[in-house]
């Protein structure tokens, strides 16, 4: 194939994850609690053409001595942008934001007849009809929210009130106006977040940190008992900026249409050559 047009065809083949990065990103620009992606590129293998024998004939000359053939670019990494989203005032009382931009809430999510431990910043909850008496704090998905101790948030049936302290701790106002707490809210501060796996519905993974060589406490830390980390009857907005994304989409356009217009003229000097008598 000619060099030009496998140039192009490889480029565009990783402009396309590109655009595809900033479609997510535009998708989810009101999911709460959402994190953007931003994608970096790196130059393939290119071929150093010593096409100068003597360097002294190259006096003057400000660029490195040679041709060098690139073999087009490649999306070398899709980093999660941690930057704190706008805070939304609601009315739900089972709404909270977090505050800090590497802290997430800790979920029990059953996968396959099995339960693991998934993260999200999305602080939407509600409360599900669990067992007789009581009640599940649950996300929108109905995966449990978890407290301090690994085990679920569970909630009396009956309570006149609930609220979270800015610590995450849970109380409860019964019908009798005593105040009773259930807990701690699980918050886990991931201090590596390019660790975290984005598994779909708002929520992230962590890899099996022992094949990676690394101790929980060097990738995540559970936050316990300070205060200033929730804001109850607040929701995080998506720290996704569209101005910017629309910018970056435009741009990564361009880039494709040159590479695509590239291939076709290399098409056609080809024709042209071919057709040389």
């Amino acid at each position: 194939m000619n060099r030009s047009m496998l140039t192009a065809s490889v480029t565009m083949a990783q402009l396309q994850k590109k655009i595809d990065t900033i479609g997510h990103n535009l998708a989810n620009s009101n999911t709460n609690g959402y994190k953007s992606r931003e994608t970096n590129f790196n130059d393939l293998l290119f071929q150093q053409i010593n096409n100068q024998p003597n360097a002294n004939e190259e006096i003057g000359r400000r660029t490195p001595n040679g041709i060098r053939q690139g073999s087009g670019a490649k999306l070398s990494e899709t980093n999660l942008r941690m930057e704190q989203g706008s805070i939304k005032s609601t009315d739900r009382s089972l709404d909270l934001a977090l505050k800090r931009p590497n802290d997430f809430f800790g979920l029990l999510v059953e996968e396959n007849g099995d339960f693991t431990t998934r993260y999200t910043r999305d602080g939407a909850f509600y409360l599900s009809p669990y067992d007789e008496g009581e009640m599940a704090l649950v996300t929108g998905n109905g995966d449990f929210v978890l407290g301090t101790n690994g085990e679920p948030i569970f909630v009396p049936e009956n309570f006149k009130d609930i609220k979270f302290s800015e610590s995450g701790e849970v109380i409860v106002t019964n019908n009798d106006n005593t105040e009773e707490s259930l807990g701690q809210l699980q918050l886990v501060q991931v201090l590596r977040p390019q660790l975290l796996q984005a598994i779909g519905e708002n929520q992230f993974a962590l890899p099996d940190l022992e094949q990676l060589n690394l101790l929980d406490e060097e990738v995540y830390q559970v936050v316990e008992g300070e205060e200033g980390l929730i804001q109850q009857r607040a929701l995080e907005m998506s720290n996704v900026d569209t101005a910017t994304e629309m910018t970056e989409l435009l741009t990564a356009q361009r880039s494709y249409q040159f590479n695509a217009k590239s291939i076709s003229i290399a098409d056609q000097m080809a024709g042209l050559i071919s057709n040389l008598r």
